[in-house]
Parts: C-alpha cells; sequence; structure tokens
C-alpha cells in the first residue's frame, strides 16, 4: 500500500493552520470550562466532544470559505452575538456561584441523575455559538486563511486538526482529575473558579463594545 503524502505547499498550510487553531483554541475559556465540569461529572462527554468538533468543523471551513463576507453584509450580527453571549456567561456564572456557595452543591449535582443528554448538548451549542470569542476566532481563521490561496482548505484543515486534538486534552483531562472530585470542597473551589472566568469573561465582552 502506497503511503500518503502531502505536496509540501499543501503541508504548510496544514501547519499554519495547526499553530494558528492552537494558540487559538488552546485557552481555559467558558467552552473549555463546562467541558471539564461535565468531564468530571462523566456527564454525556464523548456526545460533547463530538457536537463542539462538529461545530468547529463546519465554521472553520465556513469562515475560509466566506463567513467573513456574511459579517460584511450583516454588521449587527456580530453585535447582537456578543450581547446574547454576555447575557448567557453572566447567566451560566450565576449558576456556577450558586453551587459555590452551598456546602454540598456540586456533589450533590454530581450524584443525582445524569442530566439529558439534550441539555448537555444544547449547552454544548450555547457555549460555542453564543460565545463571541468563538466568532472572533473565526473571523481570524478566515483572515489568515486568504494569504495561502490554493491551499487554504489544507490550512482551514490544520486549524480543525488542532480544535480536535485540544477537545481531546479537554476530555482526557477532566478523565483524570475526576478522582479528586469525591470531595464536596474540590467542587466548590471548581465552581468558584467557572463563576469568576464566566463572569470575567462577560464583564471583559461587554467593556469592549
Amino acid at each position: 500500500m502506497l503511503p500518503i503524502t502531502m505536496p509540501p505547499a499543501m503541508f504548510s498550510a496544514w501547519a499554519s493552520g495547526a499553530a494558528t487553531g492552537l494558540g487559538l483554541f488552546a485557552v481555559v475559556g467558558a467552552q473549555s470550562a463546562f467541558i471539564l465540569r461535565q468531564g468530571i461529572m462523566r456527564s454525556h462527554l464523548a456526545a460533547i466532544l463530538a457536537v463542539c468538533a462538529a461545530i468547529d468543523a463546519v465554521f472553520i471551513f465556513a469562515s475560509v470559505l466566506g463567513l467573513q463576507a456574511m459579517t460584511e453584509w450583516l454588521p449587527w450580527l456580530t453585535g447582537a452575538v456578543l450581547w446574547f453571549g454576555v447575557a448567557f456567561l453572566l447567566w451560566y456564572a450565576w449558576q456556577s456561584a450558586r453551587r459555590a456557595l452551598r456546602p454540598q452543591g456540586g456533589l450533590h449535582l454530581a450524584r443525582q441523575a445524569v442530566p439529558s443528554r439534550r441539555a448537555a448538548l444544547l449547552a454544548a451549542v450555547g457555549f460555542s455559538l453564543l460565545n463571541p470569542h468563538f466568532w472572533l476566532d473565526m473571523m481570524v481563521v478566515g483572515s489568515i486563511a486568504q494569504n495561502f490561496q490554493e491551499e487554504k482548505l489544507g490550512f482551514a484543515a490544520g486549524t480543525l486538526t488542532a480544535s480536535v486534538l485540544w477537545l481531546f486534552v479537554l476530555g482526557v483531562g477532566s478523565r483524570l482529575f475526576a478522582p479528586l472530585f469525591t470531595d464536596a470542597r474540590a467542587w466548590r473551589v471548581l465552581d468558584g473558579l467557572i463563576a469568576v472566568v464566566m463572569a470575567f469573561l462577560a464583564l471583559r465582552l461587554a467593556a469592549a463594545n
């Protein structure tokens, strides 16, 4: 069987896309914090990761192929997404803070029946599509990809590779940390940190608008 080879120009575009993707995605933001918590709870993690990867795939390639033009046609879209995102992040910060203030909050919820798959997947979609940082990242990806002309799909593939790699790291990391969360205090610390991160992101986005 002949080995699969990639033309040098395409490989260069792919490598640039992977480096760009890691720089953009490998941060503990709203989506990452949500995935970590769901993984620790062992609540539909595989399905959530699949949905997040699918959304990234669709929008990475859409951005490279013309998403930037759509925002030029609909200039109000960026502002609408930003304020929906601020509201969504503040709501999740409030929920996390409430759990952190309860002595058995997070641990109690983790021991209850696992939330429905539908609710978990809807939250995953929300943390992607209602996250203004997601749209800003897509704009960056689309803009840089235009420098690669015929190889821009290779750039998109590299960016998607970085996205999938980061999601895999989050999934594995959440499973590795799971044994630490048999103690209610660990859940309170986690939810407190998530509340701070979500509130900080929301306020920074609101101030920047």
